[in-house]
């Protein structure tokens, strides 16, 4: 039985996201979702008294993923309910400070997904190389549609855009000679929580080239409203630009499209996500000073730098081995550093590697 203050504890807090913090809709559904798992293992015990709770939470969710009906939980779903749990305690504590007083935060920062929920694979992301060969294949002037995919291609890994925000794009917030893109809801841009934030492109010039041949050829046919990423229309065997908006399946739409262009390109395919992961991973790669890497979390829309180091750091972790192997000191060969130094760092944990990336940034050059 679900305890009733709980119950309107949670109720409370979803009001708070919603009124104050401003989630849409969808948004609060999630964390809903993401909550209830909580509420169900405290049953009748008050949350204020959670850590005196056994079994422990994430101990509860590692034997409940096992059943029939939890077992539909990934991997990335339970860390996204140890994640919304604690920062719901947290929001309790904060705001019921005299029923909370007795719940240690160090038992809320302790809270760590179940161990052994997800085996060790191989992060995936859209390099400089794959890029290039893309843009490097040759398209017929009339294949409108396979043009088009190429220009989108270029613009996601010079923005970094998630594939939902890039497919509601109106031209009129695309300026390529400023670098900029304005990710704005009211440009009726379809942003992560309803984001809105200006962007800035990588100075790639070769990607700039193949996105700005595309652009000067939508500008001058269609309205600033029409969507950068043109819907085309076929017709008698010819294709024309349409001026028409994104319809609600957009995101499978390019998704489909990329595909078509990874075949004719011999390129394996990833999810126009992966563009995102290749941004992300090309800048911190090229970032020299803390403030390189800060601006990076800042044009990726992150609120918190914490956010990029834990999902991109792992992505770069072959990076991190290569400058942490040139920091060491003149006395030591180069390959016996670099193999000892090696083993040292295949032994860390996803969680030490980010860590060490941000070591590794405070010792660059400022």
């Amino acid at each position: 039985m679900v305890n009733r203050q709980n119950y309107r504890w949670a109720r409370a807090y979803l009001e708070y996201l919603a009124e104050v913090a401003q989630l849409d809709r969808r948004s609060v559904e999630r964390y809903w979702f993401y909550l209830k798992p909580l509420l169900i293992w405290a049953d009748d015990v008050s949350l204020s008294q959670a850590a005196q709770r056994r079994p422990a939470f994430p101990v509860y969710l590692a034997a409940t993923r096992q059943d029939d009906v939890a077992g539909l939980y990934a991997p990335s779903t339970l860390k996204k309910i140890i994640r919304t749990t604690k920062r719901f305690l947290i929001w309790l504590k904060m705001t019921y400070v005299r029923d909370f007083r007795d719940l240690p935060m160090t038992w809320i920062d302790a809270l760590r997904p179940p161990r052994g929920i997800e085996p060790p694979h191989d992060h995936q992301f859209i390099t400089m190389e794959d890029v290039q060969r893309l843009i490097a294949l040759e398209i017929d002037e009339d294949d409108l549609a396979l043009r088009r995919d190429q220009a989108g291609a270029a613009l996601l890994f010079l923005s970094g855009m998630r594939a939902g925000a890039f497919g509601t794009l109106p031209i009129e917030a695309v300026d390529l000679p400023s670098r900029t893109i304005r990710q704005w809801p009211s440009l009726k841009v379809r942003t992560k929580k309803g984001k809105s934030a200006t962007t800035y492109l990588l100075d790639i010039p070769e990607l700039l080239t193949v996105a700005e041949r595309w652009d000067t050829f939508i500008r001058a046919q269609l309205p600033p409203t029409a969507m950068w990423y043109t819907p085309i229309e076929h017709q008698w065997g010819e294709q024309s630009l349409s001026a028409e908006a994104p319809g609600v399946h957009r995101n499978i739409a390019i998704a489909k499209r990329l595909r078509i262009l990874f075949e004719r390109a011999g390129v394996p395919y990833q999810s126009p996500h992966k563009f995102r992961h290749g941004h992300a991973v090309y800048a911190l790669q090229h970032a020299k000073t803390m403030a390189d890497y800060k601006a990076v979390s800042m044009n990726l829309m992150h609120e918190d730098i914490r956010i990029t180091d834990g999902i991109y750091a792992p992505l770069a972790g072959q990076e991190v081995q290569q400058r942490i192997a040139g920091l060491t000191g003149p006395s030591v060969t180069k390959s016996a550093r670099s193999e000892g130094l090696a083993d040292f760092i295949r032994s860390l944990p996803k969680e030490q590697l980010a860590d060490a990336l941000m070591v590794i940034a405070e010792q660059m050059p400022r």
